[in-house]
């Protein structure tokens, strides 16, 4: 039995590829949503979803995904990303403009744009997939933290809105996730400095580990609510304090 549609952004790869697998298994009909087409399509004929281009930060784009669904059950606002690790002091506006695009403004379209259907579904699930930086800061991180930290707001508000209606809201906060692309992306390409990252670490989460959360955490019963689930590797106690093994 279909537990109904389930939407997913950022669908390409890592965190959003896995979670639109993993939905697929529990019985949604997965939409997955990304700007990059032909991985869409790949992992959507593995999986038997629907492949959606999408780019969270057009408006026009949002509005087309919407109007092409007739009903939602889950909304996964999964896409964002880090990009630049400059303090603040060298703090490049492109870099935190993308940052913010992404992060907060694409998760309040898709957000707006998707209520409608998510209430009329009578237990719509909306989950954010925001992070521990959206709960404390570190140096070199003044942009990233500062967007996850409105995307922890804009969720807690959303909550607070949705008092009576049937809507769920959930947050989703990951701590350390060894992903093929997120520390890439935020140290410009360079594939060395993303691997240093990792290093040594035993047990950083997988993108599986934090798809298994979101799945857990939307199919709670109806009166159920996880309004903020942080997970961490074991290898992780805080931002700042990472176990790594002698190399």
């Amino acid at each position: 039995m279909s537990r109904g549609t389930a939407v997913v952004t950022g669908a390409s790869s890592g965190i959003g590829a896995a979670t639109a697998r993993r939905l697929a298994t529990e019985g949604y009909d997965v939409v997955a949503a990304a700007r990059r087409t032909e991985r869409l399509t790949a992992l959507a004929g593995d999986i038997g979803a629907r492949a959606v281009t999408l780019d969270v930060t057009d408006e026009t784009s949002v509005r087309a995904l919407a109007d092409s669904i007739e009903t939602c059950s889950l909304l996964v606002n999964n896409a964002g990303g880090a990009f630049g690790v400059s303090p603040v002091a060298e703090a490049n506006d492109g870099d935190w403009g993308r940052m913010w695009e992404v992060n907060v403004m694409g998760t309040m379209r898709m957000t707006r744009a998707m209520l409608p259907k998510l209430e009329a579904s009578g237990d719509g699930v909306v989950v954010n997939l925001t992070s521990t930086a959206g709960h404390i800061v570190y140096e070199g991180g003044g942009g990233y933290t500062a967007a996850k930290h409105a995307q922890t707001a804009l969720t807690e508000t959303l909550r607070l809105e949705m008092f009576g209606k049937p809507i769920r809201v959930v947050e989703v906060a990951p701590g350390m996730v060894a992903t093929e692309e997120f520390s890439l992306n935020r140290l410009g390409g360079d594939q060395s400095k993303a691997d240093a990252v990792y290093a040594g670490v035993p047990g950083p989460l997988s993108a599986d580990d934090v798809a298994d959360c979101i799945a857990w955490a939307a199919t709670r019963p109806w009166n159920v609510n996880v309004d903020l689930l942080v997970v961490r590797p074991r290898a992780q106690a805080a931002a700042h304090k990472v176990y790594r093994e002698s190399q």
